[in-house]
């Protein structure tokens, strides 16, 4: 076997090929998986749970992404990237669908389980391909983009989701979100050229993949990562997912249109981690890591007030400051990994969606307990020790090199 081919390089056809079509991948994983966000408070209504309850509408989903995240990375070991990407996105657009057309509470949440279990064959296989296929040079920009792809999905499925929901219904706007999964998939199998430079691994080793989790999860410069992801995520979900049932109460009363509209502020979301992926180069990945934490506190911080403009000031630092870690993150766990990146990105992946799950759902005993006060402090604590974590990596990789 020779040599593997030459990285892509940013500026070339290829290279604007793979980013565009890991773009629509991103774009329809977080939309998908998003969508229900902004309609929480309506779930809660219609099937009469609390809110703590409707969280699990979306915490089923990204548990059991982070689950098959592992599955989906050792499974692609030997089949291959781009083929699994596809299968995983269509399932997911296709159980979307589904979930428009339950009738109780526990269909919806197998319907969101099992969609969510489907998309673990994206975010981590797409993380893996970059990190193999765009040369080192590229590697932050064309990161960047995948990134900035999730926000941009994030940003259609809310904003998208709770417009549809006040103009129709809950259900029509699921469905119409699982029709633009599906067109995303087609865009995407269309665009991105099969791997050059991935090595098929034929059969199923369980020894192998298990010793490459193992070295990744004891590498003192990768689990502080693993951390990041976990506790950044999991603030995040944790200030959308409650901000809904704020806004919408006295005294500012929002109806889910409205609501639906905040969540336009991930905008934001996609020029900061595209701004992340250049300044990594120029200031350093601590640096730039750190900064995002402390953005993403600040936004916490500006939530408290009560005006309605403080508030979406806040949501929008918060969002620019956990996009920024997202992306700076997501690409040092590629480059640490050394061999085996398939897996260090599945168990980057695996602690994303898991803070996901547990802390979006733990948040709502802060809610109930002592509502947006109790929110803010137990977010707080959790950046706090993302900071911490932040600082121990930059450290141990300035050791390392």
């Amino acid at each position: 076997m020779g040599p593997a081919p030459a990285g892509l390089m940013p500026g070339t056809a290829v290279f604007r090929r793979v980013s565009g079509a890991l773009f629509l991948a991103g774009f329809a994983s977080f939309s998908l998986l998003y969508c229900v966000q902004p309609i929480l408070p309506l779930l809660a209504r219609d099937f009469a749970v609390g809110a703590a309850e409707s969280s699990l509408a979306l915490s089923l989903s990204t548990g059991f992404l982070g689950l098959a995240i592992l599955c989906a990375a050792a499974l692609s070991e030997g089949v291959g990237r781009r083929g699994l990407m596809l299968v995983s996105l269509l399932a997911a657009a296709s159980l979307n669908l589904l979930a428009a057309l339950a009738t109780s509470w526990p269909a919806l949440l197998l319907i969101r389980a099992a969609e969510g279990f489907m998309l673990g064959g994206v975010p981590a296989v797409a993380m893996a391909y970059l990190a193999e296929e765009i040369a080192p040079a590229g590697l932050g920009l064309a990161m960047g983009l995948l990134v900035g792809g999730n926000a941009f999905g994030g940003m259609v499925g809310r904003v998208l989701t709770g417009m549809l929901a006040q103009s129709l219904s809950w259900r029509a706007a699921l469905a119409i979100l699982g029709g633009c999964g599906l067109a995303a998939a087609a865009g995407f199998i269309l665009l991105l050229p099969p791997s050059r430079r991935f090595r098929r691994r034929p059969g199923f080793d369980p020894a192998f993949h298990l010793a490459a989790w193992r070295g990744h999860v004891l590498d003192a410069a990768l689990w502080p990562l693993f951390a990041i992801a976990f506790l950044a995520m999991g603030s995040f979900v944790a200030i959308y997912n409650y901000a809904g049932f704020r806004l919408m109460a006295p005294p500012y009363g929002l109806d889910q249109g409205q609501l639906g509209e905040i969540f336009s502020v991930y905008i934001f979301g996609i020029m900061a981690s595209a701004a992340a992926g250049a300044l990594v180069d120029k200031l350093g990945r601590g640096r730039v890591l750190a900064t995002g934490i402390l953005l993403m506190g600040l936004g916490v911080v500006l939530t408290l007030w009560s005006g309605l403009t403080a508030i979406i000031a806040g949501i929008v630092v918060v969002t620019a400051g956990f996009f920024i870690i997202s992306a700076v993150a997501s690409g040092w766990v590629g480059r640490l990994a050394g061999s085996a990146k398939g897996h260090a990105t599945s168990l980057y992946m695996l602690a994303f969606y898991m803070g996901s799950s547990v802390i979006g759902s733990v948040a709502g005993w802060f809610w109930s307990a002592g509502g947006w006060l109790a929110v803010v402090l137990f977010t707080l604590t959790l950046l706090a020790l993302a900071l911490a974590a932040a600082i121990r990596v930059d450290r141990r990789t300035s050791q390392r090199a």
